[in-house]
């Protein structure tokens, strides 16, 4: 669970950061949430923009993936959100103190 400081950080490290994965009008079906995946376990934080010919919302949608992947919603703003996971073996953010 990330305290606030830390989700905060975050949050200013996302906004220099594009939207790497899409979700489109398929939803959240398995070959995107393995994208996702493999994205957080190479970059920690990821932005994610759902389609506007998506019919999900994209606060529940943030709510799915992170349960699915065990990761962690830092922002929902609009029609995307911002997700967060650390990787064990190599973790590439460190939070100040």
């Amino acid at each position: 669970m990330l305290k606030g400081k830390q989700r905060s950080y975050l949050r200013g490290l996302a906004n220099n950061i594009e939207s790497i994965i899409q979700i489109g009008k398929n939803g959240l079906d398995e070959a995107v949430l393995k994208q996702i995946d493999e994205a957080l376990t190479a970059r920690e934080l990821i932005k994610i923009t759902v389609l506007k010919n998506s019919l999900l919302d994209p606060y529940e949608t943030c709510q799915d993936v992170c349960h699915s992947l065990k990761a962690e919603p830092v922002q929902v703003i609009g029609n995307k959100f911002v997700i967060y996971r650390r990787n064990d073996k190599k973790p590439q953010i460190n939070f100040p103190n």
